[in-house]
């Protein structure tokens, strides 16, 4: 997916969200652009997906005798496979493709060559040789479940959804048999599928435009790993883009409590916060979500820390007609050299509530020549 930049995007939604609250007692938010700051999707923030370690999910299983390249003394599959239980994946990749040059048709070789790249995050030449791995292993009739997985989670790393998606649901729809349990007299509950599986999987379904089927599977993942805070911030965009903002807000609040580092939830939360506020029939209500995007803003200033993250937080504040705090909050960016004019226009909206006039003119003249003409 493309990393679009959401600077100009949030001081707009700040500059509508103002401008109408100039005009009217209290406004909601507009709606943000599908594509928030720090975005989860492959580039996920620390506690999603970590590369298991070779003896882990990324570690194929032991090459066959009848699949490795003979010689002891010379290169092998079955000795870069043991590079690879010991983490030495440079090592291993290289041994690899040794064997893969001299015998094109070994699937050992590709498969062990494609779990070394992804473990060094070489994901889109993994994608390669696992992708080779697998034509090779299927035209044998000894398809690996481990290659499928390997190479769906490298397409989902190159942003290649329409090619993970049916790897995906593959391995996601894969019967598990039953473990035995204890002394082996009664069967042990199946195995569910990996909750990082169905996240990528929902993932790809939302990225290819299936969107119900997405929230189910976010729903599934969710339900797998219920602190798992990537399909829970999905379920709460997919709320919020139906304009069912009760339930992206409980949503988003899960999302924020179980990973307080991921910025896009923070900031939907906000907005979903301000517009709910905003279509409050009772002054009350509108003043409690106001109060609570602020602590949504709170969250998003504490792990962003930078003008955008505190024109959201200002935009809150003045909602909650906390004034002077807003004027602090944004007195830090004002005096930049690149100071973004719906700063200086929030900035003035707030000195002009706390009636600081002598403040007020400059930043709301700023504006004019910052922002610009569409």
């Amino acid at each position: 997916m493309t990393k679009l930049n959401i600077r100009r995007t949030i001081y707009l939604i700040a500059l509508v969200f103002l401008s109408s609250q100039l005009t009217t007692a209290q406004s909601g938010a507009t709606r943000p652009r599908r594509t928030l700051p720090n975005q989860p999707t492959t580039a996920a923030p620390s506690g999603e997906e970590k590369m298991a370690p070779p003896l882990a999910s990324t570690n194929p299983a032991p090459p066959s005798s009848s699949n490795t390249t003979a010689a002891r003394s010379g290169p092998s599959a079955a000795h870069a496979f043991s590079l690879l239980q010991q983490k030495q994946n440079a090592a291993a990749l290289a041994e690899a493709r040794q064997v893969a040059t001299a015998d094109p048709s070994n699937s050992e070789a590709w498969k062990i060559a494609g779990f070394a790249q992804m473990n060094l995050q070489q994901y889109e030449a993994a994608a390669v040789d696992l992708q080779r791995a697998l034509e090779l292993q299927r035209a044998a009739g000894e398809e690996d479940p481990n290659t499928t997985e390997a190479l769906a989670r490298a397409y989902v790393r190159t942003e290649k959804f329409d090619l993970a998606l049916p790897l995906l649901v593959a391995a996601t729809s894969r019967p598990v048999a039953a473990k035995t349990g204890a002394g082996g007299s009664q069967p042990a509950a199946a195995a569910q599928p990996d909750p990082l599986l169905l996240y990528y999987r929902g993932l790809a379904e939302y990225q290819t435009g299936k969107v119900q089927q997405a929230e189910q599977t976010f729903n599934l993942a969710v339900k797998a790993d219920p602190k798992n805070a990537l399909p829970l911030y999905y379920l709460g965009r997919i709320a919020y883009d139906r304009n069912e903002i009760d339930a992206a807000i409980a949503s988003l609040n899960r999302a924020t409590v179980s990973d307080s580092s991921l910025t896009s939830a923070w900031a939907l939360l906000a907005t979903s916060y301000l517009r709910r506020a905003g279509a409050a029939a009772m002054p009350a209500k509108a003043d409690a979500d106001y109060l609570n995007a602020v602590r949504a803003g709170e969250g998003l200033l504490k792990v962003a820390n930078d003008e955008p993250a505190a024109a959201f937080l200002a935009q809150a504040l003045i909602g909650a007609k906390q004034y002077a705090r807003a004027a602090t909050t944004l007195e830090r960016y004002a005096a930049g050299a690149n100071t973004q004019g719906s700063t200086l226009y929030l900035l003035g909206v707030a000195h002009s509530r706390t009636k600081a006039f002598p403040k007020r003119s400059p930043p709301l003249s700023a504006p004019a020549r910052k922002i610009p003409r569409t």
